[in-house]
């Protein structure tokens, strides 16, 4: 086994809280499933948002999804001016037997400006 980082960003149509647990959702599901991951194989996960996304926190989704007894945290964001707005990002501790260049990173919506080269 070894520690890998996977990393993944959605962009929300409203700072709404539904729309911020629902694209939350979709990127932490879509990350598991890209890579076969389960909970247990999650060391922890660092959420970050866009300045303008202030209706919920992200990990909240991650708590509802089963991660309970993983360590979350959330943060803001540079407020970088011209930069995508309503975007959550995830960068995620994993142990896998994944070789860095086998894990998925996922990019969704129109996050996938983000990294062109990656997106799904």
């Amino acid at each position: 086994m070894a520690v890998r980082a996977v990393r993944g960003a959605v962009q929300v149509d409203a700072d709404e809280r539904q729309l911020v647990l629902k694209g939350t959702t979709e990127l932490v599901t879509a990350i598991f499933e890209a890579n076969g991951f389960t909970a247990d194989d999650v060391i922890s996960m660092i959420f970050t948002s866009t300045p303008d996304l202030t209706s919920e926190f992200p990990a909240l989704a991650a708590r509802e999804l089963g991660l309970v007894d993983t360590p979350l945290l959330c943060a803001a964001e540079i407020a970088v001016p011209g930069a995508l707005p309503r975007v959550v990002r995830i960068l995620a501790h994993v142990e896998t037997l994944r070789s860095k260049q086998e894990i998925q990173h996922v990019y969704l919506g129109g996050a996938t400006a983000l990294r062109r080269d990656i997106a799904q």
